[in-house]
């Protein structure tokens, strides 16, 4: 019979390793059942609208500009006459749906209504029916790892809804009334070539007005300008003013894994106020408070989940009304409308706006408008993870790796924090010295606790040790460690980016989860170097810490584990060459 603690021993390593090939089993199941995502090779064309201004038709804005011409107060796209100021009475919010045309009847002539515009950064699918990008896919950004599949941000269709819309409305507007334009183009496919930009006309005409959409697309970017350009051929003087909106539904993004543990990737609007440089616009923000509305100089509104987002960024010199609404089919929609311009007989009017859609790039953001780069939120540490990502992405512009990058970041925090460590480290080595007399006062006094408390006390004080001294090591990494999960979270650069031998993407958990049992292993022999504290309770705890760490860093991802890992190696050869040093030094002076 082996000895009852050798049979523990064995008992506990069984037990773990059953542990381990369960969460392997586990996890190899549950990426089997995730199926691949799969995209219709078009988006889906919506029904033809017909007349009448119902809450399901022309997804208008209701939050409009004021009409020229009619009592103060009166929206754009309103009948005139109707008292109300630039934010109109919520009751304009709700209205009677417009029928349909059936999908079959809609479908033979729906099908050549779809633009294709293709560059290098973008595949953008527009629907002629209102001019309105339908669906926009991201050639450089692949959908999943292992598939080289481009990445899907808008799309009409596979059972989602997310489309970026615009238009004139007004008394004059193309898009008033309830009914959209149907434009004519050139061609059914663009391809961008070159370094010059590609502009895609749309025409119409109506009541004698001719209409323009272009959409101007530029090499590298993910920056669409939209401009209308109206000739007024009438005998009368024509008002209209622009809107831009986002459609959306609350499903999670396509191609997106469900997080289990820690925050979860923000899914919703933000925009930016005159009074705030960054404010969320969540669905539930709507479904307990209603509808949105905000009258902001310039501005944008977005549309952000993880890694990516969408954004209407306006004219920087122009009072625009922000809105967000939920519609009754469930959808929602974020935008803003523009002032009233008028355009005398015989003259052109001009609107113009921008439309991004893309990767939370925050260089490149920050060159479209102010604040737009805050949609990569660091959370309250944001003043910390953002130095952090910029020396990062410096070293990642040296080594080329990201994983390499993180090793070095951590060298070089630990380098900066030396001086503060080593004098905890010096402390856990005094308190190491004095253990034989802690012990032997315990004994003492094992039945006067207050004694016991006043003797420890002047125990330190005599040694000149302080027993809190050794926690600095632990507590130091700890903002670091939080703002460089929002960066491997949130920041797109690390997306799929690999490091080396079965690590082929630091944002997602190690698939095999040796680098979190390294990260516990690390911790278990960090423990073993310190002194042990001299409360059972205390001791308990703290040796349930590395299984606590292990079983959390589990599902972390492979990037930020590795952080961890390296901060304790490094610690642990601060640690063993400080305490030796130390004791030397103590050495010396008996």
């Amino acid at each position: 019979m082996l000895p009852t603690e050798v049979q523990r021993i064995l008992l506990l390593i069984g037990l773990a390793a059953t542990a381990y090939l369960m969460i392997l089993a586990w996890n190899d199941d549950y990426v089997r059942q995730q199926q691949p995502v799969e995209i219709s090779a078009e988006p889906e064309v919506d029904a033809p609208l017909t007349g009448g201004a119902g809450d399901d038709a022309p997804d208008l804005p209701r939050d409009a500009p004021e009409v020229a011409g009619a009592p103060a107060g009166t929206p754009a796209g309103s009948p005139a006459g109707t008292p109300d100021s630039d934010v109109p009475d919520p009751s304009m919010l709700t209205a009677d749906p417009v029928d349909e045309v059936s999908a079959a009847a809609a479908a033979p002539a729906a099908q050549g209504r779809l633009v294709r515009v293709t560059t290098d950064t973008l595949d953008v699918w527009i629907d002629r029916l209102g001019g309105d990008i339908v669906r926009v896919q991201l050639p450089q950004h692949r959908l999943e790892a292992d598939r080289d599949v481009p990445y899907l941000l808008l799309n009409r269709g596979d059972g989602h809804v997310y489309v970026a819309q615009s238009g004139l409305i007004g008394p004059d507007g193309v898009d008033s009334g309830g009914e959209r334009p149907t434009y004519r183009a050139a061609a059914s496919e663009y391809t961008l070539r070159g370094d010059e930009p590609l502009v895609v006309t749309l025409t119409t005409e109506r009541d004698g007005l001719a209409v323009e959409k272009r959409f101007t697309f530029k090499p590298g970017a993910y920056l669409i300008d939209v401009a209308y350009r109206v000739d007024n051929r009438t005998d009368r003087p024509i008002s209209a003013g622009l809107f831009a909106q986002i459609k959306r539904d609350d499903k999670e993004a396509i191609g997106e894994k469900a997080f289990t543990l820690g925050p979860q990737p923000y899914l919703g609007a933000a925009l930016t106020t005159d009074e705030s440089r960054y404010e969320k616009l969540s669905f539930d923000d709507l479904e307990e408070d209603g509808p949105y509305r905000a009258a902001v100089t310039g501005g944008w509104i977005a549309f952000l989940q993880h890694y990516f987002l969408s954004a209407w960024v306006a004219d920087p010199d122009q009072t625009n009304n922000y809105y967000g609404r939920k519609r009754s089919d469930g959808t929602y929609l974020f935008g803003y409308t523009g002032p009233v311009q008028s355009v005398a007989p015989g003259q052109t009017g001009e609107w113009t706006s921008r439309f991004f859609a893309g990767p939370k790039d925050q260089n490149r953001l920050e060159g479209i408008a102010d604040y737009l780069n805050l949609t990569v939120d660091y959370g309250f540490l944001w003043w910390l993870a953002v130095p952090l990502f910029k020396i990062l992405d410096w070293i990642h512009g040296v080594v080329g790796n990201w994983g390499v990058a993180i090793i070095l970041l951590t060298v070089m925090v630990k380098a900066i924090l030396y001086p503060l460590s080593a004098a905890s480290y010096r402390s856990m080595a005094n308190m190491r010295r004095v253990a034989p007399q802690m012990k032997r006062l315990q004994e003492r006094y094992a039945d006067d606790r207050q004694k016991l408390s006043q003797e420890m006390m002047a125990l330190y004080k005599k040694e000149k040790v302080n027993p809190l001294g050794g926690c600095l090591p632990m507590l130091l990494p700890m903002p670091i460690f939080l703002a460089l999960y929002w960066v491997l979270f949130e920041s797109v650069e690390l997306r799929h980016a690999p490091f080396m031998l079965w690590i082929d993407d630091l944002s997602a958990m190690d698939p095999y989860f040796v680098l979190p049992l390294l990260m516990g292993a690390s911790m278990y022999v960090m423990q073993l170097m310190s002194p042990a504290m001299g409360d059972p309770m205390q001791q308990r705890m703290m040796r349930l810490m590395p299984i606590m760490f292990t079983v959390l860093f589990l599902f972390f991802p492979a990037g930020l584990v590795l952080y961890w890992l390296v901060n304790n190696v490094l610690s642990m050869a601060q640690q063993w060459w400080v305490m030796r040093q130390t004791d030397g030094q103590h050495a010396a002076r008996s």
